[in-house]
């Protein structure tokens, strides 16, 4: 079976890329003398995570619970729930360590904390750090970070193991050296705090930092012991657009049939829209911008220029310049979309559908998909 013979839209992963994805990017924070943890919220698959944790890996970050339990039921223990816990989802991680898991959570709240700390199961908690973004966490030199930890170990069943940041203003930037100098200041960040819960008796193994922008150009992660990049695996047209990697890189696309035709307008539509491609528009910002994604032929060469300008629920528009393309693109034509944002758009789909660098069909891999 190869591309021609699958229904449309539907998701395509290319192995071969994503094997050269992951093996370029624990090769490079290896050689740092720090440990990967992927995170596995982009491709939610046991098959991908096996290929990113290389042999003998073990450790994961995940976005759910559900993830949690999926990955957990697949062989990996050391997991990390890389979302604040609120009180309510205690009983479920507790659940997980009973079944073996080595799951850490994560905080910056005071009554979660104390939550934690009450709990009848013992929990093992990072503290999140505010390294730049604002999103989440306490600031490294913020009193809160100790008076969380105490807070946390104040029963003695729980325990803090140290802190987790996570730089995602580096998707602000448009330069290497622009993401190096984020990456510094989440290693700094991250470092810092660890130090500091050192000073007040706090016991810190892991001091976790990641992104895949600043952990493709970050230059040192001194006192770091754990970098969590995500979507490095698939990358996407915004990683390529703000320099984590080339085009040649980008792994998952989605396959979509041309549904009409009208050169008068000079449009075509795709029976791929707002669902099966998601309505992220990151590269707008950007001077690579890719509309709704990049559009490809079969073997995944791009066509020029060629992009989804605009979507509706189930219908893709693409403005073709170009007379020529029009025979090209007639309607049944098959075509493949490279996507702004990988975790996105395949969030909306239950498989993969692999090749090998070519237009066969060699395997499906399944997704963990909900909360």
């Amino acid at each position: 079976m190869n591309l021609n013979d699958l229904p449309t839209p539907t998701l395509i992963l290319d192995r071969q890329r994503v094997r050269a994805n992951t093996d370029e990017m624990r090769a490079r924070i290896h050689a740092h003398g720090v440990a990967l943890r992927p995170h596995a919220k982009t491709a939610k698959s046991v098959d991908v995570a096996r290929m990113a944790v290389g042999d003998n890996g073990n450790a994961l970050a995940v976005s759910t619970l559900r993830e949690a339990d999926y990955f957990l039921s697949q062989g990996f223990t050391d997991l990390v729930y890389a979302v604040c816990i609120t009180p309510d989802k205690l009983d479920v991680a507790a659940a997980l360590a009973d079944r073996g898991a080595e799951l850490k959570i994560i905080t910056d709240n005071p009554a979660v904390a104390g939550a934690i700390s009450s709990h009848a199961s013992a929990h093992r908690v990072l503290i999140e750090i505010d390294c730049g973004e604002h999103r989440t966490g306490v600031a490294a030199d913020s009193p809160d970070l100790t008076e969380l930890a105490a807070a946390v170990e104040q029963s003695g069943r729980s325990r803090i193991l140290g802190v987790l940041t996570h730089a995602g203003h580096s998707y602000a930037t448009r330069t290497p050296d622009a993401v190096a100098a984020v990456a510094e200041a989440e290693r700094l960040a991250a470092v810092t705090a660890g130090h500091k819960l050192r000073d007040a008796g706090f016991e810190t193994p892991i001091i976790s930092v990641g992104s895949t922008p600043t952990a493709t150009h970050g230059v040192t992660f001194d006192g770091v012991t754990e970098v969590r990049p995500g979507v490095y695996v698939f990358q996407d047209m915004f990683q390529a657009g703000i320099g984590s990697c080339s085009t040649d890189a980008l792994a998952l696309s989605v396959l979509a049939s041309v549904i009409a035709s009208h050169r008068d307008r000079g449009t075509v539509m795709l029976d791929a829209g707002g669902l099966a491609l998601s309505k992220d528009r990151s590269t707008a910002s950007s001077e690579f911008d890719a509309g709704f994604g990049q559009i490809a032929d079969l073997s995944g060469q791009p066509f020029p220029g060629l992009r989804v300008n605009g979507v509706h629920q189930e219908h893709g528009e693409v403005l073709v310049e170009d007379p020529e393309l029009f025979a090209t693109l007639a309607v049944g034509t098959k075509v493949r979309i490279f996507p702004n944002h990988a975790c996105m758009t395949a969030a909306a789909y239950e498989v993969y559908n692999v090749v090998d660098g070519g237009v066969e069909v060699v395997d499906q891999w399944m997704r963990c998909n909900g909360w």
